[in-house]
């Protein structure tokens, strides 16, 4: 294999990642393109369906709300104004009304969907908050507040006196095999004992 087999091997690689980078930035382009027209086709959608909304608000209005027309004797403005105030009420009657049936409805939906998610098995983790409670107010949550429950942790500690740990101490060191095979392994052990006996 000579040198120029090995440059036309680099020559074929080079032209071929070349062309790789060529299509990768093609795909990109017309990404970007495809990209740029969805959002102007939804921009245009969405002028078209503010102007359809205040069409229908102008129908709605002119229908509902005749041009106001005020008479001239006090008895006609009275009767205008009762009338006004009939409407008014009519008017809240019904939006409190919708306003019931969209909670009414929202919570069939809510339910349904948590039916829904019990029956493929999953559960649907609720949003949870990290809440900072004392035990004594934790258990006054869930006992009530009939319960005076006074939690101390301390309370049910066992006491400990100073001289027990001392005495404890003083049998760990006496106690401890460990040190007792250290100190007589070794030349200087062996000493030691050798001078324990003779004395």
């Amino acid at each position: 294999m000579g040198e120029g087999d090995g440059k036309g091997h680099l020559v074929t690689l080079f032209s071929h990642s070349s062309h790789l980078q060529k299509k990768r930035r093609a795909a990109t382009a017309r990404r970007q393109h495809l990209k740029s027209a969805m959002l102007q086709l939804a921009a245009t959608e969405i002028e078209r369906e503010a102007a359809a909304k205040e069409v229908e608000k102008q129908n709605y209005l002119a229908e509902h709300c005749p041009p106001l027309s005020l008479p001239g004797s006090m008895q006609e403005l009275q009767e205008l104004c009762k009338k006004l105030h009939a409407k008014i009420e009519s008017v809240d009657e019904e939006r409190y009304d919708t306003e019931v049936k969209l909670q009414k409805t929202n919570k069939e939906l809510e339910d349904l969907s948590q039916k829904l998610f019990d029956l493929r098995g999953k559960f649907k983790r609720p949003p949870l908050r990290r809440v900072r409670m004392s035990a004594d107010a934790m258990l006054r949550a869930l006992l009530g507040s009939k319960h005076k429950v006074c939690m101390d942790l301390r309370a049910n500690l066992k006491q400990v006196k100073k001289e027990d740990t001392e005495k404890e101490k003083d049998l760990r060191d006496v106690g401890d095999w460990r040190k007792n095979i250290e100190e007589k392994s070794g030349m200087e052990g062996r000493k030691k004992m050798f001078e324990a006996g003779e004395s």
